[in-house]
């Protein structure tokens, strides 16, 4: 609790975004299904997206640099989640499954 001591908020924010992206990067090899790698996918981005504005707030000379990257970040999550969440409605209608070890016919 040492960084808590000299004045570290930005070391608190830093610790929260890596556990997310940890979280996040370990969800999404442990998930079996495409809804989990889905939500996992969006922990990793929560986690960088976090880290962006802490890095923005104390050390940029513009704030707004790292609520551009913040903002930039969420665009292409909602556009992520839109893929893939089509891409899921499609391996349904074909597989009648969303388990990743029955897409098998999908290796290259």
């Amino acid at each position: 609790m040492n960084f808590l001591l000299w004045g570290g908020q930005l070391q608190v924010y830093l610790i929260i975004g890596a556990l997310l992206f940890a979280i996040g990067f370990f969800g999404f090899f442990r998930h079996r299904t495409l809804v989990g790698m889905l939500i996992s996918g969006e922990l990793i981005m929560a986690g960088a997206a976090l880290n962006f504005m802490a890095f923005g707030r104390f050390r940029a000379a513009d704030v707004v640099a790292g609520q551009t990257f913040a903002l930039f970040i969420m665009g292409i999550a909602a556009a992520e989640a839109a893929i893939v969440l089509s891409i899921m409605i499609a391996v349904y209608r074909n597989y009648r499954s969303i388990e990743t070890k029955d897409l098998k016919d999908l290796e290259g």
